[in-house]
């Protein structure tokens, strides 16, 4: 079976207050967007081993078992004997380091995907609860739908917001940020105004009003990141912000830009119309 874990961007990111367990509260908008990996599992016949796990398209660091794929099966594996040894082939195409939720909807897919391939059973809501054991974000990919996301980010509220007809342009410097960087000089505060209320003002009067908290800390550090902003805004974009804790930046347009890929040489860029 083969399932497409689809990439999510943030529409608006504010760092709400530090909680007493070191950890911080925040507000904002997941929109899930059309960049895909593609994540496949079949049975091994005769196996000795539990899993085998095969990645393309991109290198990632550290061991199987850190994989979040590896993690969600064995997750449900401590809970239902009725999953048989696998062959996983996980295809990277979302960017990683980017704030575009790719670990993390590959969790949340691996986990739907094995409760139909092994007819688990599971409900949304327990599927929920297993992804929301692997990742603060992760249970936002098993309905998929856009949510205002509060808490540490895994507390999830439906909202009605769509920008089907819109086109996004997305653009993912080679600039990892690492948590720490992002965190380092953030100043917690709550907003003016709740993103919720902008989300409903149309999309034209979003800039200077959706912000993501995370721009203020690293823009100064990385100002080709705040360059791709102002690029995309200078294209014609009616709303460009960085998403997540970055690097990855987008543009929401009314009309697909021309020659996207010219106008970003040398950055991993994309152009998506939206749903």
């Amino acid at each position: 079976m083969i399932t497409f874990p689809n990439a999510k961007i943030n529409l608006g990111l504010n760092i709400v207050e530090r909680r007493p367990d070191g950890y911080h509260n925040l507000e904002t908008i997941f929109y899930p967007i059309k960049l895909q990996d593609a994540l496949e599992v079949n049975r091994l016949e005769h196996a000795e081993v539990p899993y085998k796990l095969r990645v393309s398209g991109a290198n990632l660091h550290g061991s199987p078992e850190d994989n979040l794929v590896v993690k969600a099966l064995n997750l449900l594996r401590q809970h239902h004997s009725g999953i048989l040894p696998v062959d996983i082939h996980l295809f990277k195409h979302i960017p990683t380091e980017a704030g575009l939720g790719g670990g993390s909807a590959d969790c949340a897919f691996m986990i739907k995907l094995l409760n139909e391939k092994f007819r688990l059973g599971l409900s949304v809501k327990e599927m929920e609860q297993y992804a929301a054991q692997l990742g603060a974000d992760c249970p936002f990919f098993i309905q998929n739908q856009p949510v205002f996301a509060s808490g540490t980010g895994n507390i999830f509220e439906p909202i009605e917001l769509t920008l089907k007809g819109y086109h996004l342009v997305l653009v993912k410097p080679d600039t990892p940020i690492s948590t720490k960087e992002a965190f380092s000089n953030i100043h917690p505060k709550h907003p003016e105004v709740s993103l919720k209320e902008i989300a409903t003002q149309p999309i034209e009067n979003w800039k200077g009003l959706m912000k993501n908290d995370f721009e203020e800390s690293i823009f100064p550090c990385h100002p080709e990141i705040a360059a791709i902003k102002d690029k995309l805004y200078d294209l014609g974009a009616v709303y460009a912000s960085m998403t997540g804790s970055g690097s990855a930046v987008y543009g929401i347009f009314k009309q697909p830009v021309e020659n996207v890929d010219e106008k970003f040489s040398g950055y991993f860029c994309r152009q998506r119309e939206m749903d």
